[in-house]
């Protein structure tokens, strides 16, 4: 069983869709259980180009209300609907060999302490998607995290990168995003791409100015079309209209593709040189860096949350330490102006970082580290 705040909607079939990542998870590791049961929202309107079905017959979506806002009234509202998603959650626990709780999220305030407190027949661990490293984490984030940093549940959780003083049931995960056979298809294509400028650059995720759109924008001012070809961003967001408009000035060089399938980003990214992420945002760790590398895509990132821990500078990508005096204009102007061949060989280094996020190795861990915790020894039985 999983529990989650994943979004879901009743697609056209009158089947549930889910958020992509999520969805292509459970489809995979749903082969090594009878059943896989979802608890987790499923909200009125239609489905993002993100969402996608459910290709495993033995997975079953529990609904529960969709929970939480912005405002004060939406965040205790979460309290109103709490004993309703108690009852769901109970009711799908009866069976249950396996159970993940996904966190933060704003559930996660009661349904953790519920956790700790019920006798429990199964293996339960604890997946903590958010940057377990950040300094000031929203008030719910840091009660969850330091909830789970304690121990109260007796269980392992995973969370992203390798941390100072992480204590020992709290196991670095990488989050899946890949197959095996799509870094070995990868390293083919990242073996082959020529790198010689203009570079086709692409950036994947939510249009906003903390993501580093408009950092990506400003550099293209001070970087003429003899280095860069084009910048393709995919992804929406509540700026987008804005940042269109700023980007009006870079002509084609700049193309807005809006939230698109899981094949076309796969696409846009086999095709890219480099893959851009100047985020300041608080991240786990962003799937679409792993994705990118595995079609030899040279992310040019941040040094935010977990980043650092799998990205070498100069080595697989290039990093933007955002806070040195080093702009992230004078990052990617460094990354173009590498000779060819360096390039070519941090593109290969880039395929063997997204070899750590196979769903395979992902459900091996599991198997191995997981499911065998013993909380008593603190570790593998």
């Amino acid at each position: 069983m999983v529990v989650s705040h994943t979004p879901h909607q009743t697609g056209p079939d009158g089947h549930p869709v889910g958020w992509g990542p999520t969805v292509r998870e459970l489809d995979f590791i749903a082969d090594a259980w009878q059943e896989v049961v979802h608890v987790a929202c499923l909200e009125e309107g239609p489905a993002p180009k993100s969402s996608l079905p459910y290709t495993r017959g033995n997975i079953r979506l529990e609904p529960i209300p969709v929970f939480g806002g912005k405002s004060l009234r939406e965040k205790l509202g979460i309290l109103a609907k709490a004993p309703r998603i108690l009852r769901t959650v109970r009711d799908a626990l009866e069976g249950a060999t396996e159970v993940q709780v996904r966190v933060p999220m704003g559930i996660g305030l009661f349904l953790l302490p519920w956790f700790a407190l019920r006798r429990r027949e199964y293996h339960l661990w604890v997946k903590y998607a958010n940057n377990w490293g950040q300094h000031r984490p929203p008030r719910g984030y840091a009660l969850q995290r330091r909830f789970l940093r304690c121990d109260f549940l007796g269980c392992p959780v995973t969370i992203n990168g390798s941390w100072p003083g992480q204590p020992s049931h709290c196991l670095s995960f990488e989050n899946p995003c890949l197959f095996e056979e799509d870094v070995s298809a990868g390293a083919l294509t990242a073996a082959r791409k020529p790198f010689h400028p203009p570079y086709k650059l692409a950036f994947t995720g939510r249009l906003e100015d903390d993501k580093g759109v408009s950092r990506i924008l400003d550099a293209l001012d001070s970087i003429g079309p003899d280095w860069i070809e084009r910048v393709d961003f995919i992804g929406d967001g509540p700026g987008a209209s804005l940042l269109q408009a700023s980007a009006a000035r870079h002509g084609d060089r700049v193309r807005f593709h809006g939230f698109r399938e899981a094949a076309f980003v796969h696409e846009v990214l086999s095709t890219a040189h480099f893959f851009l992420l100047p985020t300041t945002a608080s991240e786990g760790f962003p799937k679409v860096v792993a994705e990118a590398g595995c079609h030899g895509c040279i992310p040019i990132v941040s040094d935010v949350s977990s980043i650092p821990h799998y990205v070498q500078d100069g080595g697989n990508g290039f990093l933007w330490r955002t806070a040195s005096s080093e702009s992230f204009t004078k990052v990617l102007t460094r990354a173009l102006q590498t000779p060819g061949d360096r390039l070519g060989a941090i593109a290969r280094e880039a395929n063997r970082l997204a070899a750590l996020f196979t769903m395979e190795r992902y459900l091996r861990r599991l198997k191995e580290e997981v499911f065998t915790y013993d909380p008593y020894q603190k570790g593998r039985t």
